[in-house]
């Protein structure tokens, strides 16, 4: 993360932490699996537990490990960095001392190790004392805690004389599969529809001698995620707000990801190589062996995907100092941003474009005509003689066969069609291509803006306005993430994701009141046309001040939905208008019945004036026929201009009217982002 965005960040903390404190082999996954496919060498069976605390008290006796013990006592070990992070302890938020970010009873060996670092170092070296058989299903806690081990062996010099060194087949023979060389990380950009990607996705890749950019599909990818099979999105959501789930360490081929990203998911892939010696690559792999059965509680903000792998990072390179500025919730670009300033580690970013985004750079250079027939060829209602096709240039037609090979492609992904005739049919396609001059497949330019060179996903907003003729100052804290007005660049065009969003208003002689808040607020408007039928969709959730006819400004909680269609316009494509239908449910004791029920149109219209400018315009209106009987529509205009890659002023113009009330409201609000 840049300095300066670390630095106000940790401004910024504070004011939002005062604000808010209202508020209420190589393919299994976990690394390490038996025959039945389970994750082992976590919390030891009763018998395991006995035997390995009889040795423990066996090697208590003797006079090396007291020897250890007070030369490791006596270097303070235990309030190293190594170890700390090697055991990932992390300050009490609130009472002196640490804990562990580690849930799992198998990841310590003292009793008291999750909050306890002098104690667990010390069970550590006892257990390197303690003889195990290596099987397929059980570790020497030399070999279980590599990392730990040779950490410890070379800042004591242990005498093998007098504590044998366990040979670690398994470890070795791991190590030596991935022959590592490189390690790269992958971002996948967001996702909206699968709430464990909507801020995107890092992951590691282990990069092995001799590898190019052809055969890196062939490497490995190390992430981090939450253990679950749950399908439903909102309850993964909410689940994953309170950790309800276990998260866990998991390695595949890198093939599957981007798969799964760029073909099913549409996803592009930003890979960026880092700049690790050889020795900090063995560390951390050292240490993601250790991890491979342990979980962690998964926490969707904080303790996630790309918290965890910062972790990784630091003990890779001990002087690195990443984690400590995501204390509150970790953005998985905010994560990579603050990797890829730190000076020297990156060595260069590739951008790998999803199927999607390569048929959509492609199609756009057609004319009408020609992508018209490209439809028809892939989706059979033209065949591979018809008089359209036959009259192109071999060029033309060789690049007609590609587009409508890869678009039946790209379909039969997204509907899992893996029927023989529509296969036969592609490969129909690949074989009249085949006749045809070969042509050098075009490139893609990558975006201007990589996803770490967006704007900070943090904002805090002070406006001044008036209401009425009635002038208030508004402050607003957005913790995450992105809204249509803000830089597009480093994010996906027409999406909006904020949480925890807190408006503060003060109106003249008034007192300071909540004047909005949102849980969460999630808009979708992916542009849709012949060939690509995004759907628009946008959920929001939270209280609002509701403007009563008799004068009364209840915070009601309030339930808005969504669905609809966004179409790209101009020469250039440089607006987006949506339409959708919306549908609303507010709650609140001053309403008739304590409810109201809604439903009604919104259209939306956003264009760019230049690369800092954008405006956006919207109208909408609903008619709550259920419970409080009323209409309700407003006309807004807005327009924001970047002062820079965070900082930026707003201008917003509303006409409102509810419950037969109308107001005019103006605001001029300035934007920082940290």
């Amino acid at each position: 993360m840049p300095r300066e965005r670390i630095d106000t960040r940790r401004r910024a903390i504070g004011i939002i932490a005062r604000l808010l404190v209202v508020l209420p082999g190589l393919l299994s996954a976990p690394l390490f699996a038996d025959d039945n496919g389970q994750g082992h060498d976590g919390p030891l069976r009763e018998g395991e537990q006995r035997t390995v605390a009889e040795g423990a008290t066996a090697a208590a006796a003797d006079p090396y490990l007291s020897e250890l013990v007070a030369r490791a006592r006596a270097a303070g070990l235990a309030k190293r960095a190594e170890w700390q992070n090697l055991l990932h302890y992390k300050p009490n938020l609130l009472l002196p001392g640490v804990h562990s970010l580690a849930d799992d009873p198998g990841f310590f060996n003292a009793p008291d190790g999750k909050t306890n670092p002098e104690t667990e170092l010390e069970a550590t070296l006892a257990a390197f004392f303690v003889a195990r058989e290596e099987t397929d299903t059980q570790q020497p806690a030399q070999c279980r805690f590599i990392a730990r081990y040779r950490w410890l062996k070379a800042e004591l010099g242990f005498d093998p004389a007098r504590l044998a060194e366990a040979p670690c087949r398994r470890y070795t023979a791991w190590h030596a599969a991935l022959d590592p060389h490189e390690v790269t990380l992958i971002f996948a950009s967001a996702y909206l529809d699968n709430p464990g990607s909507m801020f995107g996705h890092p992951l590691l890749r282990v990069d092995a001698r001799g590898q190019n950019e052809r055969t890196r599909l062939l490497a490995y990818g190390i992430s981090y995620a939450a253990a679950t099979d749950e399908t439903s999105g909102l309850v993964f959501a909410v689940k994953g707000l309170f950790g309800g789930y276990p998260g866990q360490f998991s390695i595949a081929p890198y093939y599957i990801k981007v798969r799964e990203y760029s073909d099913l998911e549409n996803r592009d892939i930003w890979e960026y190589r880092l700049n690790f010696t050889p020795p900090e690559i063995d560390r951390m792999l050292e240490h993601t062996w250790e991890l491979g059965p342990t979980y962690f509680d998964y926490y969707f903000f904080d303790e996630n995907c790309a918290y965890h792998l910062l972790s990784l990072f630091e003990v890779a390179r001990p002087e690195l100092d990443l984690t400590s500025h995501f204390r509150w919730w970790a953005v998985p670009s905010d994560t990579v941003a603050a990797v890829t300033s730190e000076p020297g580690l990156l060595e260069e970013a590739v951008y790998r474009p999803s199927l999607a985004t390569v048929l959509r750079n492609r199609l756009a250079t057609l004319a009408p005509s020609q992508r018209d027939l490209v439809l028809d060829v892939a989706g059979r209602r033209a065949t591979l003689d018809d008089a359209r096709l036959l009259a192109l240039e071999p060029d033309e037609r060789a690049q007609t066969l590609e587009l409508a090979h890869d678009y039946a492609n790209y379909l039969a992904i997204r509907k899992h069609d893996t029927s023989p005739e529509n296969e036969a049919y592609r490969r129909e396609l690949l074989l009249a291509r085949s006749q045809l001059p070969a042509r050098a497949p075009p490139s893609i330019p990558p975006p201007a803006v990589r996803p770490d060179q967006g704007h900070a996903s943090a904002r805090l907003d002070v406006g001044v306005g008036s209401q009425e003729g009635v002038a208030y100052v508004d402050l607003r804290v957005r913790p995450t993430y992105h809204d249509v007005l803000d830089a597009e660049g480093g994010y996906v065009r027409g999406s909006q994701i904020e949480y925890f969003a807190l408006l503060l208003r003060r109106y003249e002689q008034e007192q300071v009141r909540v004047e909005d808040f949102k849980l969460l607020d999630i808009l979708s408007v992916s542009p849709r046309d012949d060939f690509f039928k995004a759907l628009s969709w946008k959920l929001n959730v939270g209280a609002t001040r509701l403007y009563l006819n008799n004068g009364d400004e209840p915070l009601a909680a309030y339930v808005n939905g969504g669905v609809g269609y966004s179409w790209e316009m101009g020469a250039a494509n440089d607006s987006l208008l949506s339409v959708l239908l919306e549908t609303t449910l507010e709650v609140d004791g001053e309403l008739d019945d304590g409810y109201a029920l809604g439903a009604g149109p919104s259209v939306q219209w956003l264009k760019d004036l230049t690369p800092n400018w954008r405006l956006m315009a919207r109208a909408r209106y609903q008619q709550f026929g259920f419970g409080d009987v009323h209409n309700a529509s407003d006309l807004t205009l807005s327009s924001r201009v970047g002062l820079g890659r965070n900082m930026a002023i707003r201008l917003d113009l509303a006409r409102l009217v509810e419950f037969d009330r109308t107001r005019n409201d103006a605001q001029l609000s300035w934007l920082l982002y940290f």
